[in-house]
């Protein structure tokens, strides 16, 4: 079986294209970072979600010789000119403060009227070849910001994210329906078929 390296340390993420993955028929094995220890993280030094997923894919196919996925997401509010963006985990200043990043971003569009407080989440995954053949897909999720976090589950800024025809946040959902309609979940979907066509 074919093996095809995901560019993360993040259980979840494998986990979650695994399943992808196999419902899409797919016949792969995949594996994360924990398999190349000797692999450091890659500096998203990029401009877009588009060219950090290609820095890390890139990175980890040359360094591992196996085809490799690699995604970037984050946060566009339209109100904000479609920041936090590529700046979402660290729009604090501080890399993965889940908390900080969203008090300062309520904090900046208090001002926003309930109609004009749109955003959506946008999710790049690329896949990278050894030979530097590279493929993107993107997903997004449209939805609206509330004013109060609501919600247990999830990370990030899922406390006060509605999708659209939704009245709960992101994080009042449970994992599975999340997934089902997640700009990551959307991007793994779009790249199964191309990962069946370049492995094959």
């Amino acid at each position: 079986m074919n093996k095809v390296v995901l560019a993360t340390r993040n259980a979840g993420k494998i986990v979650e294209l695994r399943r992808i993955l196999a419902d899409a028929g797919v016949p792969v094995e995949l594996v994360g970072l924990e398999a190349f220890p000797h692999i450091g993280d890659v500096a998203e030094t990029g401009l877009t979600f588009a060219e950090n997923a290609l820095l890390k894919a890139h990175a980890v196919a040359s360094q591992s010789g196996l085809p490799a996925i690699a995604d970037d997401s984050g946060l566009c509010v339209e109100a904000l000119n479609g920041m936090p963006g590529i700046f979402s985990a660290r729009w604090s200043g501080r890399h993965g403060d889940d908390d900080a990043n969203l008090d300062l971003l309520l904090a900046q569009i208090a001002d926003v009227p309930d109609g004009r407080r749109q955003a959506h989440f946008a999710c790049t995954a690329a896949l990278a070849l050894p030979t530097g053949e590279e493929h993107v897909v993107e997903g997004a999720v449209h939805g609206h910001l509330i004013r109060e976090r609501r919600g247990t589950g999830g990370f990030g800024y899922d406390p006060i994210f509605v999708p659209d025809g939704e009245t709960r946040t992101t994080s009042e959902m449970s994992a599975e329906e999340k997934n089902a309609i997640s700009h990551r979940g959307k991007a793994f979907r779009a790249i199964a078929p191309v990962i069946a066509e370049v492995v094959s």
